[in-house]
């Protein structure tokens, strides 16, 4: 299956980094969030991966143009550097295609955008560039598959350190509850689309808020629940949680190191 990235958003949350490098490029350890991600769909055997390139699309086609196998491979270097053997490799069996959707695009036209690469596949995955998760992805494959219906994604729990508030007509507070009491559940991207996805989309519409609501309306939209690890890096503080879990070795996501350890 081929997995569409929507790697061209501003990431102004994250101006840290953003004003020089697009979001999918801040790094967590020795690679940028984008690889992670990618790394854990070919970790399950998904190597042919479709980029949505938009805002600093330079960088992300830079980096995989001179891509340094080196940085988080183990190698050997003999005759005073001239020849490097490298024991293990992350992207030689990958297949990028980079597609430029656009600096301003929404997700529902950069999607639209990469259609014509996309024929011949009767169910293909999508996903934002900045989300993390531990889930077993065959689960959610079979789960589409189970369900017979055009779109499924992850649906996780927000984050543990939110609020939710309820307050009576005079704005006195009547309750507060950490977000995880509440039942609330959320979107966490790691979507699989049937081909006929594209039939709910029009122009320049965003893909959660309109075209969503006409697969809702035909019962054609389902959520797979996950009470495990989920994070997006939204900001520097997710960013530095992320890297923190990373260099401590007890990232849930990094599934592919597990039979290493």
């Amino acid at each position: 299956m081929k997995v569409v990235l929507f790697c061209g958003g501003l990431g102004t949350r994250l101006r840290e980094y953003s004003e020089n490098i697009p979001k999918p490029m801040v790094p967590i350890g020795y690679r940028p969030i984008l690889w992670h991600v990618m790394k854990y769909y070919a970790h399950y055997g998904h190597k042919d991966f479709i980029l949505c390139l938009g805002y600093k699309a330079d960088a992300i086609k830079n980096y995989f143009l001179h891509y340094d196998e080196c940085s988080s491979n183990d190698f050997v270097l003999s005759q005073g550097g001239k020849d490097v053997q490298l024991l293990h490799t992350d992207i030689h069996d990958w297949t990028i295609t980079f597609v430029d959707s656009g600096v301003h695009s929404t997700i529902g036209q950069r999607l639209k955008a990469v259609e014509k690469y996309l024929e011949g596949e009767d169910i293909f995955f999508a996903n934002y560039s900045d989300g993390l998760t531990d889930f077993p992805l065959p689960d959610l494959i079979n789960h589409h598959r189970a369900h017979q219906r055009i779109a499924s994604f992850l649906c996780v729990k927000p984050g543990q350190t939110l609020h939710v508030v309820s307050t009576l007509s005079d704005d006195i507070v009547s309750d507060i509850q950490p977000v995880h009491n509440t039942g609330l559940w959320i979107n966490g991207g790691f979507f699989i689309f049937n081909q006929e996805i594209f039939k709910f989309i029009w122009d320049g519409e965003e893909l959660v808020e309109e075209p969503f609501h006409r697969l809702i309306k035909e019962q054609q939209l389902v959520a797979c629940k996950y009470n495990g690890f989920w994070a997006c890096m939204d900001t520097f503080k997710d960013r530095q949680m992320l890297e923190d879990l990373y260099s401590s070795d007890q990232a849930p996501w990094a599934v592919w190191q597990r039979k290493l350890r």
